[in-house]
């Protein structure tokens, strides 16, 4: 099925009159922080579908020339401040703005799960190493519209990128887009007076390089065609019976976050069929902001990870609860002190001096480990135009065996979708557990 690409084009920021700030000549910059430079080096893509009748094109493209006038980090490139350090250039470049088109219905192309179709309904930031943020609306003959945002990791994380999406659909619909974007400035994350490095980063945040470092990722190599990905729905009356049977003679109960993935990991590692002495870890970020006492709007990356461990003994021959408390547990370490930590770590030079590698790097195979991008708290089912929400929204196709993406279901009654890559030959066994509560 051919995408017809009608135009491409960079749409710069517009500012009202009087509010125009002088195009920066290499002088004006965000410089990249602690946080920015450990993240992930790879493209977030996301694919909204909106039903007819869509909203027109000259609308979307009016309210992204708006609100990049507040968010000018997405219409910038990556490059360097004057003394070298990585930054965000706010040279109001623009960001670039495809129009496409497709001559079949929607439900033809964008299915319920993502697969390999779904890269044709987003730009590759691939081409171009600098650009920041590509978008691109497709029309399709239903009259149907998908929107593709393709982001550069390093320059926001999901909550950052999820209130520029949410203000995008403001700023279409001629509304205020709300508070403005905090952006990181040079001495925000100092280190303390005395510093004290209290928890062992080096095997967390960071890592020595390897040679594995230059496998591929995110399905370019040979692994990725014996890959699927999975959508499972946990309905919320499944949902509360799994946390209830997790939270048995618990005072609190546990999150719906802690209570899906402890699942989650568990029935992975049964269909997987690891031994028992092996040990299955899991990544799952954990947001910064109110650790350290910053607001909602701060604009860039603000993640930790935290890593719960557990022995497939114990994941499969303890209950549910035994999972969650793992979790649970190993979240609350990654507090405030952590925080503070790490900053003091990362402002130490150790890094430099020993040369080591940030921690997050792009695999096509995690087992017998697991990673999670929770986007359960994310507003983006709030992504308005003007004709109202879209019927669904998903991560693009991203085919690491082990990555999990869990979404709210468009059904907006509290469900959950989970996008699940496993290999083809420990797919039946998968579904099969997948719905059982032990």
């Amino acid at each position: 099925m051919e995408v017809k690409v009608l135009s491409s084009k960079l749409v710069r920021p517009a500012y009202n009159a009087g509010a125009d700030p002088a195009p920066a000549a290499g002088g004006e910059y965000i410089p990249l922080s602690v946080f920015d430079r450990v993240t992930y080096k790879m493209q977030m893509a996301i694919i909204y579908a909106f039903p007819p009748p869509a909203p027109s094109t000259a609308a979307v493209e009016k309210g992204l020339a708006a609100v990049l006038a507040e968010y000018r980090a997405f219409a910038g490139q990556l490059g360097e401040a004057p003394d070298g350090t990585p930054a965000l250039l706010l040279n109001d470049r623009g960001a670039r703005f495809v129009e496409a088109e497709v001559d079949a219905d929607l439900v033809d192309m964008a299915p319920a799960k993502p697969t390999p179709e779904l890269l044709r309904l987003h730009p590759d930031l691939e081409g171009d190493l600098q650009e920041v943020v590509r978008l691109q609306l497709t029309r399709f003959r239903c009259g149907s519209l998908a929107v593709g945002f393709t982001s550069n990791h390093v320059a926001a994380d999901g909550h950052a990128t999820s209130n520029f999406l949410v203000a995008w659909g403001r700023a279409t619909r001629g509304l205020p887009t709300g508070l403005p974007p905090v952006h990181h400035q040079a001495g925000l994350f100092k280190p303390r007076a005395s510093p004290r490095v209290e928890f062992d980063h080096r095997s967390r945040e960071y890592r020595l390089p390897s040679p594995a470092d230059e496998q591929h990722g995110h399905g370019e190599g040979a692994a990725a065609d014996n890959i699927v990905i999975h959508k499972a729905h946990f309905t919320k009356d499944f949902i509360a019976a799994l946390r209830g049977k997790a939270s048995e003679g618990r005072g609190r109960p546990f999150s719906r976050f802690e209570t899906i993935l402890a699942h989650l990991w568990r029935t992975m590692t049964r269909a997987r069929g690891l031994n028992p002495e092996e040990t299955s870890q899991i990544r799952l970020s954990v947001d910064g902001r109110h650790r350290l006492g910053l607001p909602a709007e701060y604009f860039g990356n603000l993640v930790l990870w935290a890593f719960p461990t557990a022995t497939v003994a114990d994941l499969l021959g303890r209950p549910l609860r035994h999972a969650a408390q793992v979790i649970h547990d190993e979240v609350a370490r990654v507090d405030g002190g952590y925080f503070r930590s790490f900053i003091d770590f990362a402002s130490s030079g150790a890094v430099e001096r020993e040369g080591l590698a940030p921690s997050a790097v792009c695999r096509d195979v995690l087992c017998p480990n697991v990673e999670v991008d929770s986007w359960l708290t994310f507003p983006f089912y709030e992504l308005d135009f003007g004709t109202g929400s879209p019927t669904y929204f998903m991560p693009s196709y991203f085919p690491t065996e082990g990555m999990l993406f869990l979404v709210p279901s468009y059904i907006g009654d509290g469900s959950v979708d989970a996008f699940v890559p496993v290999f083809q030959h420990n797919l039946e066994a998968f579904k099969e557990c997948c719905y059982a509560m032990e």
